[in-house]
């Protein structure tokens, strides 16, 4: 273990449709054990990740590691160039696969497996600068280890209900009054929703609550005022989600990498 002072995250967020997570560097002292309701893929580059599995395990060096949902661990991430941690929610076809890969527990990846993908991620993020990219990578990443192809929703009504969701996401939105804007009832649209989502419509909300809550902190806005916006009471609110989502609240991770920076810079232009 590095005996150099830690070095306080700093890095971007990405999202797709079920799939959210940062890339950064540093890191700071490893959280508390935890577990969470996603699946997490954590990657490291060139070296230095190391993962705890359990309160009390003992730590272990790798390059990458996935944890099954509701699994304790905890990551340290600190002597890696770059780091790379996704959460991926189990319902969509990429946690299914997952969640059958890692039935009898978390996976630790050698170098060999992610050392391509290592590379296209760092060149993406720190020289392209670009969001594309590095989900591009991180898509297909995920979708080599979950042997699943990513499924976005295509029925109309979802569409339609997708969009209510996202006109409100600052509101409280209820199953009746989103299976009303999508012309169904509350059953139909339950079985539907999930069909074409992955996702049950409830953890579907918060995910876009959350995801707009960590866009507005790479233009800028401060935790509280992205709180708000996103519908919930207070920062305090938020870090309670967060910690049960993600294990950590926003206030550690730093949005100051190079995709944050571009998106400032396009919201200071607009």
């Amino acid at each position: 273990m590095s005996t150099q002072p830690a070095t306080r995250y700093r890095g971007d967020f990405v999202a797709w449709t079920g799939v959210c997570g940062f890339i950064g560097e540093g890191g700071g002292a490893p959280i508390e054990p935890h577990s969470h309701y996603a699946i997490q893929l954590v990657l490291g580059a060139p070296a230095g990740l190391r993962v705890q599995l359990g309160r009390h395990g003992a730590w272990q060096a790798c390059a990458a590691a996935l944890v099954p949902s509701r699994a304790v661990h905890t990551i340290d991430v600190n002597d890696c160039d770059m780091s790379v941690v996704l959460f991926i929610e189990p319902e969509t076809p990429e946690g299914k696969a997952l969640a059958t890969r890692l039935e009898h527990g978390p996976e630790l990846l050698d170098t060999e497996t992610v050392a391509v993908t290592a590379e296209r991620l760092e060149r993406a993020w720190r020289v392209e600068k670009s969001h594309e990219a590095v989900q591009a990578v991180c898509m297909q990443l995920v979708r080599e280890l979950s042997g699943a192809a990513p499924k976005e929703p295509s029925d109309p009504r979802v569409l339609a209900a997708i969009e209510y969701i996202r006109q409100r996401v600052d509101e409280s939105v209820s199953l009746p009054d989103v299976a009303k804007a999508a012309n169904l009832s509350p059953e139909r649209f339950r079985h539907l929703f999930v069909e074409e989502t992955g996702m049950p419509l409830r953890t579907y909300v918060l995910w876009r609550r959350l995801l707009h809550v960590w866009t507005l902190l790479m233009a800028g806005v401060n935790l509280s005022a992205a709180a708000h916006a996103a519908g919930f009471a207070d920062s305090a609110h938020l870090s309670r989600t967060a910690r049960t989502m993600f294990g950590l609240p926003p206030s550690v991770l730093q949005m100051r990498g190079p995709l944050s920076s571009q998106t400032r810079e396009q919201h200071h232009l607009a």
